[in-house]
């Protein structure tokens, strides 16, 4: 008898067949045997356990069961495969694995229902938030010599100066390939000279800034929810509580206001940026000299366009900021959290970015902007 579990059949005293067990039948030992014993050919009349070294539950299962499997009597079994096999009565475990799934007719209400409860508590959630921002500026209103000014001016920084090369360099090809699809189109009627109404009006009006919110909801937005979830997650935030700091004037703040006050000024260059990309399609494909196309932006474009970019631009940012803060203030559990509320954070901004430009270009229209 070696280190390893054995088994043999023999025949028995009456004729019927004895399944004998020997060595240890434990669970680093049963491997070697456990797939053959499930495919022992029938009848067996006895399960003899006298010759098993060493017994576990394991072991004690897999003999009450091919016991159970073949209607036969276990023998030989000492005190201890006694017990195991006796506790193991019962728990044969044929019970279904995956869970009770209801219908679809009654899932899909359930889900929905759950998605309203939870847009509820968001929006519930937003709103304390935006009551704690406002009281949190009331009080910097009120005691002016605790705002950090080194905090705003560090975001101011990283969200607006930081964010040039890659803003710039974005909406450069953005002008590029309005200008080239537009004059594409537009020679068909002959009207290659109005690529240069179409660059203008919709990078000044519409794709300059909306673009930037989306590149700074996708840069600033996830850091500042990267940051600040983090920084929740290591108790950092519970520590500034403890000594007396607020999170919302010393954290939140100046994000929002760097946000707000950045964006647009990174809107306008992004139009300006964007504007050169069209001349220098404009000089290149269409022969409209550079110095010319830029000259002629100033006649074709309306100043309100201009207006209408710079509008938007702040309101963009507070709602970029907005996002970022609040998902980054509701990380709590653990380092996964993080990732989801920073994905939340920037798919919500530019959802809500979207959704307030289409709001802003009715009302633009309504005042006589169109």
């Amino acid at each position: 008898m070696g280190g390893f579990a054995e088994y043999e059949l023999v025949e028995g005293d009456d004729g019927g067949q004895v399944l004998a067990l020997s060595g240890p039948y434990l669970v680093s030992t049963i491997g070697s045997v456990d797939e053959e014993l499930r495919h022992l050919d029938g009848p067996i009349a006895r399960v003899d356990l006298s010759d098993i070294s060493e017994i576990d539950t394991v072991g004690a299962w897999v003999a009450s069961t091919i016991a159970s499997d073949h209607e036969a009597e276990v023998t030989g079994a000492s005190n201890r495969a006694t017990r195991l096999i006796e506790a193991l009565k019962g728990s044969r475990g044929e019970e279904e694995v995956a869970a009770p799934r209801l219908p679809v007719w009654e899932r899909v209400p359930d889900a929905l229902g759950n998605k309203v409860f939870a847009a509820r508590d968001g929006v519930f959630g937003v709103l304390g938030f935006l009551g704690a921002l406002i009281a949190a500026f009331g009080n910097l209103i009120r005691h002016p010599r605790r705002f950090r000014w080194l905090a705003l001016v560090r975001q101011l920084e990283l969200v607006g100066v930081s964010a040039l090369p890659i803003v710039g360099l974005m909406s450069f090809l953005i002008g590029i390939v309005i200008a080239q699809q537009g004059a594409v189109q537009l020679a068909q009627f002959g009207a290659e000279t109005l690529t240069i109404n179409l660059v203008g009006r919709i990078t000044l009006r519409e794709l300059g800034v909306l673009m930037t919110a989306i590149m700074v909801a996708g840069r600033s937005g996830s850091a500042f929810a990267a940051q600040l979830g983090t920084m929740k997650l290591t108790e950092e935030i519970d520590a500034m509580r403890t000594i007396g700091i607020s999170p919302m004037e010393a954290l939140v703040i100046p994000r929002i206001l760097a946000a707000i006050l950045m964006m647009p000024l990174l809107g306008f260059y992004a139009a300006l940026v964007a504007i050169v990309g069209g001349a220098v399609i404009g000089d290149v494909m269409l022969g409209i000299p550079f110095y010319t196309f830029l000259a002629r932006i100033q006649d074709v474009v309306p100043i309100y366009d201009l207006w209408v970019g710079l509008v938007k631009a702040p309101v963009f940012g507070l709602i970029v900021a907005l996002a970022g803060c609040y998902h980054g203030m509701q990380v709590k559990g653990n380092s996964e959290e993080v990732g989801r509320r920073t994905t939340m954070a920037v798919v919500s901004a530019i959802f809500a970015v979207i959704v307030i430009d289409a709001f802003f270009a009715v009302f633009f229209t309504e005042i006589g902007w169109g």
